[in-house]
């Protein structure tokens, strides 16, 4: 521990999108305030509930609230987060997610806490208004302060102005960053623009479009939070806060907790049988699913390396035999030295594996966070929204990783691009290589050092306690 002095004990209630690439990343922000002495009410999905129970490492301070998910039609029966619907589901749930309302204000008048952090329900702010008993709304968000600021600025007047917002509209503005955007390689290309202007447009629950509700929270919530740190991102996280005229809170890194487990023998033996540093791991988190043609492009590209490889990801979209997903022949051309796991796997355990050695992942804000404090070279191979900012930002900014070339207009990667880019990362002669390898290791150790999280969660609990000494 630091040498925190500790203030008051804070009660905050804890209330994210019911995914669990959002209910982990509250339950770690909420295990590092229980650290420190501080009560949390965390409401989750009544079945989700032991799914995170491993996770809270102080049940003593940390209260699972249960949550009934109301019935929607459309829904399957019982489904309670986005591991439970497929992606066209989603606005339901969070029409499900909605109706909660009722439940969650008589809970909040019962628990009287200091703090709501909330996510994807914006009607939260204006309820707590309501209650007049002060207790104040967090905005906690867990995607890149830099997407956020070049997407969702007040500066983007399109998004403030117009009544009805076209695709059109939306992908002319997004290819330029807002006017007094910070210096960056931040700038989507049209392909880009193309694929997230109807993701941000998307019907989203309650008639409400993506976008309108990301916009709403911000504007109406008393301070916004994310998990960010200034090392990576602080010139985004000032430009945030100048936009939107209000405190912009940083939880810093939260570095995973290193599992206290051991890997899956059959990994295990596997992995043992390379060579120091040689192996690709691959995976793209829980909810990212590639068409079939750049699935294969992905694999037959480890193919053309001639490295081990092990890749853990998600059938490709509209294919159910894992027979139809590989390229012809592939199998056989890299039996003994390529894996394909289609299910869960321990991603902390095998990026710490020391035959692993480069780790191509799709820039999700936790997975990227524990490649950076692995060993492990990076390739950014990003798919949707906030991960194309991050690519750019470690890429091209940080220079810590090197991005899988896409073509300008479709997007599209090729099997040479994914060699090129492990090529660029593994190869101990590649300038590229080496520049890469030299900026992660200097990052690496800062995000590693225990004080500087320390700080920032220190820092972090004096800012929730100035919010709550604004009105006194």
């Amino acid at each position: 521990m630091s040498n925190y002095q500790p203030l008051p004990s804070l009660h905050i209630a804890m209330y994210p999108w019911f995914a669990m690439g959002h209910l982990t990343p509250y339950l770690h922000l909420s295990n590092k305030l229980a650290e420190r002495g501080h009560r949390i009410s965390f409401f989750v999905p009544t079945k989700t509930q032991q799914k995170l129970q491993a996770l809270n490492l102080h049940p003593h301070l940390i209260s699972f609230i249960p949550i009934t998910v109301p019935h929607v039609d459309g829904l399957p029966p019982g489904a309670e987060t986005t591991n439970d619907v497929p992606f066209p589901s989603y606005s339901l749930l969070m029409d499900a997610m909605d109706l909660t309302q009722p439940a969650i204000l008589q809970a909040i008048c019962e628990l009287n806490p200091n703090f709501v952090f909330f996510d994807f329900t914006p009607w939260l702010p204006k309820l707590l208004r309501q209650l007049g008993t002060g207790i104040k709304s967090i905005n906690y968000v867990i995607i890149s302060p830099a997407f956020v600021g070049y997407v969702r600025s007040p500066e983007r007047k399109v998004l403030m102005e117009k009544s009805v917002l076209t695709e059109d509209d939306l992908i002319n503005d997004l290819i330029n960053p807002p006017p007094s955007f910070p210096p960056s390689s931040i700038k989507l290309p049209a392909h880009e623009a193309r694929m997230l202007a109807p993701f941000l447009l998307k019907e989203f629950g309650s008639g409400k479009k993506f976008i309108e509700r990301q916009i709403i929270s911000l504007n109406d919530c008393d301070a916004a939070a994310f998990r960010a740190c200034r090392e990576m991102e602080g010139k985004y996280c000032d430009y945030l806060e100048a936009q939107l005229r209000k405190p912009v809170l940083l939880a810093g890194p939260l570095v995973p907790e290193t599992p206290t487990t051991e890997l899956d023998e059959k990994w295990a033996k596997w992995l043992e049988s390379f060579e120091a540093k040689s192996v690709i791991y691959c995976a793209f988190g829980t909810e990212c699913v590639l068409k079939i043609d750049q699935f294969q492009e992905l694999l037959l590209g480890f193919e053309l390396t001639g490295l081990p490889f092990f890749a853990a990801l998600k059938l490709p979209m509209g294919v159910e035999a894992i027979e139809s997903a590989l390229p012809e022949g592939f199998e056989g051309r890299v039996k003994g030295r390529g894996v394909v796991s289609w299910g869960w796997v321990q991603q902390p355990l095998i990026l710490k594996h020391p035959s692993v050695g480069c780790f191509v992942t799709h820039c999700g804000s936790s997975s990227l966070m524990e490649g950076l404090v692995s060993e492990c070279q990076l390739v950014l191979l990003p798919n949707v929204a906030d991960q194309i900012a991050i690519a750019r930002v470690m890429g091209r900014d940080l220079r810590v990783g090197v991005e899988v070339e896409k073509g300008e207009e479709d997007g599209v990667f090729t099997k040479e691009g994914v060699y090129k880019a492990v090529r660029d990362v593994m190869d101990a002669e590649s300038e590229v290589g080496k520049e890469v390898r030299r900026n992660h290791a200097k990052l690496r150790e800062v995000l590693s050092s225990k004080g500087l999280e320390n700080s920032y969660i220190d820092s972090f609990v004096e800012e929730l306690h100035a919010l709550l000494g604004l009105d006194q």
